[in-house]
């Protein structure tokens, strides 16, 4: 799953601190590895904000050595004919930052005041680099809130100013940006909802680490990783035997739906058909087989025995073991927990999402989740944050990452916590891995659009995936294939079904064409 630490591995402060220092201590100069950086950077800017566009351009310089990449970029930035100005807030600065700041002056580029970059193209954000402790306040305050409240283009070196490199938290103030170069490995912080407003467009700036010096410092053991969406090429379409028959593509069971949330109970089975899973049951309220048997004739719909209002009151005599895999709660209501208690004790392939989650929080918390552990075979839970909080009550102050590396280990479950930036869990040797998703789109925050993957995370488990790679997969197939749709719809046209539709042409049209 790891193919290159560079561009997988998320790092802290300290390490990313103790990655340089042994660049530094092997012989690379410091100066030299400035204007490495700092080329790079202007390369990647002049591709996206060319000269003809953006002709004049303010950049920000810190005191530290971010506010010395800054400062080649400005120079040469300046050597491609562009208007540079440089706002420096502070009056003393680190002897490298010093000298650039002495050429820069030698080469003409003007140093001024603030309100003369109002005039400016691009704002290039070289102030705070990885490593800030305290809250920002005085005239830099002043100065980054000033720069919010302008319609300017900001592109920030490493990470916007005022973010923590490693809770992701404002520390005060932070920049508002359009675009993040991270540099080096990726920063904890920039990979947070907290951060994600202020990050704008995220990419990675690499500069050669030697790989034996990012195994040194973060160890065989490192738990926490970014997904790339290349992984999407080795994982799908799943290979099949050319003699297989439908059994033995997987035999997937939906324990879904109830007379006020029908139809959860059909996008979990759009999700789960694009997975091309072999075979598809879905148990639903006897009220509820008509319709979904007219929508998914390729299924066998199980009527169960309902409540008054509609809810699953137990399902008929199945023989659970047939099924490869199970998902369970989507749409259920909480009238159905014993269901979802009969589900649990089955110990089949499971995914557990919505009021399956919502109804082992009102189980004993005990039996429950001590249940989950000793289960031999896996469990996918599948919560937002609200969700997870219900279900993990003592883990709510906890900072996100560390509350979910935690419940992996009261759980020994595969744990894909939902959100802007989901984040996947797993038991790992002794520990756990943690896994990021870095691109979605607000496109999902829409009812239904997680019945979809749990149909999908269903599909795929009950074809054979290990639980941690469907968690990975499915999560990065429908976060990929909504961001697809936005480009040709917006945001505000891909709804549920659309996106449970275009799951299999994203596949086609964008990886295998």
């Amino acid at each position: 799953m790891i193919d290159c630490l560079s561009s997988q591995a998320i790092a802290t402060a300290d390490q990313m601190q103790a990655i340089e220092h042994l660049i530094f201590q092997a012989g690379m100069p410091v100066a030299a590895l400035m204007e490495k950086v700092a080329l790079r950077i202007t390369q990647r800017l002049t591709e996206l904000y060319p000269t003809q566009n953006y002709r004049r351009i303010g950049i920000l310089v810190g005191s530290g050595h971010n506010g010395g990449d800054a400062l080649v970029v400005a120079r040469e930035l300046h050597h491609q004919g562009r208007q540079v100005k440089i706002y420096r807030p502070f009056a003393k600065s680190k002897p490298l930052t010093r000298v650039h700041g002495c050429y820069a002056k030698s080469l003409g580029i003007p140093f001024v005041e603030l309100e003369a970059l109002q005039d400016c193209d691009l704002i290039v954000d070289g102030i705070f680099g990885f490593g800030l402790e305290r809250d920002i306040n005085g005239d830099v305050a002043n100065a980054i809130h000033t720069i919010n409240n302008w319609q300017i283009p900001v592109l920030s070196i490493d990470l916007p100013s005022g973010i923590h490199t490693d809770r992701g938290d404002i520390m005060g103030v932070a920049l508002q940006t359009t675009h993040t170069f991270c540099l080096g490995l990726w920063k904890r912080g920039l990979l947070t909802e907290t951060a994600t407003p202020y990050v704008g467009k995220l990419e990675r700036i690499g500069f050669d680490i030697p790989e034996q010096f990012i195994n040194q410092v973060l160890g065989e053991e490192h738990s926490l990783w970014l997904i790339e969406p290349q992984i999407l090429h080795n994982r799908l379409p799943i290979a099949r035997n050319p003699i297989a028959h439908k059994y033995e593509i997987g035999h997937l069971l939906l324990v879904v739906g109830s007379q006020k949330y029908g139809g959860a109970g059909l996008l979990t089975a759009m999700g789960a058909k694009a997975t091309g899973v072999g075979m598809l049951s879905i148990a639903v309220p006897h009220s509820l087989k008509p319709l979904i048997l007219a929508q998914v004739p390729d299924a066998i719909v199980i009527g169960c025995p309902e409540t008054a209002s509609g809810a699953i009151a137990e399902l008929p005599n199945l023989d659970l073991a047939k099924y490869q895999a199970i998902v369970c709660g989507c749409g259920l209501s909480l009238e159905a927990r014993p269901v979802v208690k009969q589900i649990i004790d089955s110990d089949l392939p499971l995914v557990l999402d919505a009021d399956g989650l919502n109804a082992l929080a009102f189980l004993d918390k005990t039996a429950g989740l001590d249940h989950l552990q000793s289960r031999k075979n896996p469990v996918i839970l599948t919560p937002h944050w609200g969700e997870f909080c219900q279900l993990f009550p003592e883990l709510r102050t906890v900072e996100r990452i560390e509350a979910l590396q935690k419940a992996v280990t009261l759980t020994q479950s595969t744990i894909l916590l939902k959100g802007a930036k989901t984040a996947i869990a797993f038991p790992h040797n002794t520990s756990s891995q943690v896994w990021i998703n870095p691109e979605s789109t607000p496109a999902l925050a829409r009812g239904g659009s997680g019945d979809v993957l749990a149909g999908m995370l269903g599909g795929l488990l009950a074809q054979g995936m290990a639980a941690n790679d469907v968690a990975i997969t499915g999560t990065l197939w429908h976060s990929q294939t909504a961001i697809w749709l936005t480009k040709q719809r917006t945001e505000m046209g891909v709804d549920p079904v659309t996106l449970a539709q275009n799951l299999l042409p994203f596949i086609g049209q964008k990886i295998y064409r």
